[in-house]
This record gives structure tokens, sequence and C-alpha cells, in this order.
């Protein structure tokens, strides 16, 4: 099981490398915030368009021969799924992605076309992490968890090794978007000195209230709808709590409107298009909801959004 093995920071210093080998470093851009010049890490820039093609490289290119010819399973509204299936497609192995039925079109599409099987889920009505299961009994595949496996943790942590590279010291702190708590625990084990925000949702703060109450909380029955469909797990795991608690600031959450207008702003100030989930840590940003510094990083942690809606968010500012 995957809770065998715990991640660490020799693990993200591998990952980094990994990633390295076959991937430029996104840009440390630098971006003004209420007179504060700080940083943003446009992970939207990835060939996959988000921050997690790195987990996923370095969690497929550990399985030894017997795992890829067996497959690997994942659950993901979209981002995930694609840099799961990029890393299978590159590495010959077959990819099973459970996605929702009401995820963005353009993450399906995008999904199907790196040739990974995508079988549809009915959020909230069906269990994901039981579909998946159901298929994994079946092929004896290997499920690779969004967040809750110690191989993807270390991968999304290669961002902060990279930023730490790009700054030429340690980033004082790092503000990140959260679902499950896959990145926050990846930059807390790549730069032990800086200090940890995570940023979800309104009434989708799991991780937040997690670290609150020193024990992982779900969400509640009828959650609010949120556009920040990339952030929206039910819970966070051990294995990412684990590594958060104690070492990650008190979570904060983010309004819808706010992470509209940091996309407005995103596209204005810095030419680049974030996805609403994306684009959560740089509302808190400008919310004045966490503190900046020369030495913060903001992660932009994806731009994969239907047309529609974000010309939709462009012209409501």
């Amino acid at each position: 099981m995957i809770q065998q093995r715990r991640p660490t920071r020799e693990g993200v210093l591998d990952a980094a490398a990994k990633v390295a080998a076959i991937l430029p470093p996104t840009p440390l851009l630098p971006v003004e915030i209420d007179g504060v010049q700080c940083w943003a890490k446009a992970e939207v820039l990835q060939p996959v368009g988000a921050f997690k093609i790195r987990g996923a490289w370095h969690r497929l290119s550990a399985l030894d021969e017997e795992e890829r010819v067996r497959g690997v399973v994942a659950v993901s509204s979209g981002n995930h799924a694609q840099g799961v299936a990029w890393a299978a497609q590159r590495l010959g192995i077959r990819a099973t992605i459970v996605m929702p039925r009401n995820a963005p079109q353009v993450k399906l599409n995008a999904t199907r076309a790196l040739g990974a099987d995508v079988v549809l889920y009915e959020r909230p009505e069906e269990d994901r992490d039981e579909v998946a299961a159901r298929l994994i009994e079946t092929s004896g595949a290997t499920l690779v968890h969004a967040f809750g496996d110690p191989w993807v943790i270390e991968g999304q942590g290669s961002a902060g090794i990279e930023a730490e590279a790009q700054l030429g010291r340690s980033p004082s702190r790092f503000v990140a978007c959260c679902g499950g708590g896959g990145l926050a625990a990846g930059l807390a084990l790549a730069c032990p000195d800086s200090a940890i925000h995570v940023v979800e949702p309104e009434g989708w703060d799991m991780v937040g209230q997690s670290l609150a109450a020193g024990e992982i909380v779900r969400v509640g029955a009828n959650p609010p709808a949120t556009i920040c469909d990339a952030l929206q797990p039910d819970a966070t795991k051990p294995i990412n709590l684990g590594v958060l608690q104690g070492r990650a600031e008190p979570g904060v959450s983010v309004t819808d409107e706010e992470v509209r207008a940091a996309q407005r702003f995103a596209f204005a100030k810095l030419r680049l298009v974030v996805e609403p989930g994306g684009a959560a840590a740089l509302a808190a940003a400008l919310a004045g909801k966490v503190p900046l510094d020369a030495d913060t990083v903001i992660l932009l942690t994806g731009g994969n959004t239907d047309a529609a809606s974000y010309a939709a968010t462009l012209a409501g500012g």
C-alpha cells in the first residue's frame, strides 16, 4: 500500500532531477501586488497546462516492468488525468482515468487525446474511489492517486526545488492552490525553511480545517458550488496531513469572485491564461489574505479552462 512509504526530501530531489531531464523549468515571473514585488511560478505553461505532470512523471517512471505491463488507474477532474496520460503515453503504459462527467470538456478531450481510457462517473452521486477500486481489482493496475501517493507528493515538490534555484535563495513562503494537499506537502519537503500557505475554495477548505482540527475533516453535506473544479476532493489523506501538520500556516479560503479577479489579473498583468483552481493562490494574495514580500512565490498551478467560461470571466471584469 502507498502508506508503507513516506515521501522524503531526498525523494523530492530525485524527482526534481528526473523532471529536469525531460522538461524545461517553468518561468518564475515578477509580479507586483499592493506595491510589493513578489514572484509567480507559471506552472500553467507545462506541456499539459498544469503542475500535475511532475508527480505523474515521478510516479510512473518509478514503476517496475511488471507494474508497467498491468497499467495504471487514476482519478481526476482533469489536470492529474492529463499528467498521468502524458507520462503513460511517453512510457508506453496503459492508463485509465476515472473522471467526473461534468469535468470541463477541454480536460476530457485533452486526456483522451493523450491516449488514456476515460471512465466517467456522476459527481457527487457516485464515489470515484469505488469506481477506481473496481477497475484495479479487475486489471491489477497500480493506483496513481492525485495527492495521497508519496511519489506524487515528491514529484510536485520539484516545483519548489526549481523555484529556489531560479530565485537564488530559499523563498520566504510559497502560496499554493490546494485540493488534497499534494503540492503543499511536496513544497514543504522541498524547502524546509519556507512557510507554506494553502489556499482552497470557500466550503472546500478540507486541508485548512484538518490542519486546524489536527485530524482529517471531510466535506459536509451539500457543499457550496465552486468554479474551482480542480480543488474539490472530499478530504485530504493521512500522508498529506502528516507532512503538513505543524509545518503549514493556517489555511486560507477564497471566493469565486476573488478567483475570477485573479484570473483577470493574470491575463492583464502576466499575459497568462489561468483556470479557476489554478488562480486560487493568486486570489488569496490579491485579496490580502496572505503576507507578501520580495521572496514570496505564488503558484499558478493550471491553465486548462473552457474558452467560453474563460471569456465570460474576462468580460465580467
